[in-house]
């Protein structure tokens, strides 16, 4: 396996006459925890969905593991979308989403092992008491905890997740924020997280992706957020804005 978990070069992605992403060349290594941070509209998102091959190139080259895309073997890659994209009205529990995860399909009839393993992902992230509630009866922190789950199941090589602490309170922000951490760490799990928070991706990443349909920066989480940099992510085309970086506190 090389020494890096994705690679792309030239990567470019247009929608119409709309330049999405633009000439993005970046080499992440296996292992590493990168926050994707950036203004709305900067392609954060697209760059998940790039990966995910839910998007297509209108140029450069994509690589996973030193693999094509269509290369890449079903729960290889985990993904936890945002929750507002999410349809909470699927007749479905929690341990049945965890296990489609896993079987990439709907089980309708679960093996005592099947719910052993989904049980088990559960307990992991905290959500065991809530193992047969429905997935519409769930509030958007316990729905994130159990998409976490789903992941975790899969045991996959690459974690990506799209803005995973969005609309949870700040407790359970940083609960799911260290969750991701440990897993990370304690499997070596390769994690790309798009986030708003600076906070989180200073405390908890590694390294930090800079984005603004190009790439203004990537590398240390120390030499990210200078006042520069910050400046060229956030400012608008034509005009800036004076960018402070501050952290929130979780205690």
């Amino acid at each position: 396996m090389p020494d890096y978990a994705i690679k792309t070069s030239g990567l470019t992605v247009e929608f119409g006459n709309n330049i999405i992403l633009d000439n993005i060349n970046v080499e992440i290594e296996n292992g590493d925890f990168v926050a994707i941070v950036g203004p709305n509209g900067s392609g954060k998102t697209t760059f998940l969905k790039a990966l995910l091959s839910i998007v297509k190139p209108s140029s450069g080259e994509i690589k996973i593991f030193g693999k094509e895309l269509d290369k890449i073997k079903p729960g290889e890659i985990g993904y936890v979308p945002q929750i507002k994209t999410i349809d909470r009205s699927f007749p479905a529990n929690s341990i049945e989403l965890v296990l489609s995860g896993v079987r990439n399909r709907w089980l309708g009839v679960k093996s005592r092992e099947d719910k052993k393993l989904a049980l088990h992902a559960l307990e992991l992230v905290g959500a065991a008491d809530y193992a047969r509630k429905q997935i519409s009866e769930l509030s958007g922190g316990q729905l994130q905890r159990v998409y976490l789950a789903r992941c975790f199941a899969s045991n996959p090589k690459l974690l990506l997740l799209d803005e995973p602490a969005t609309g949870v309170d700040l407790v359970c922000e940083s609960t799911i924020n260290e969750l991701i951490e440990e897993f990370n760490k304690k499997r070596g799990v390769t994690v790309l997280m798009v986030t708003h928070d600076w906070t989180a991706a200073y405390h908890h990443t590694n390294k930090v992706m800079l984005l603004n349909k190009q790439l203004i920066y990537y590398g240390n989480k120390n030499e990210a957020f200078t006042e520069l940099n910050l400046m060229k992510t956030f400012s608008h085309l034509g005009h800036k804005h004076k960018v402070t970086f501050g952290l929130k506190s979780y205690e």
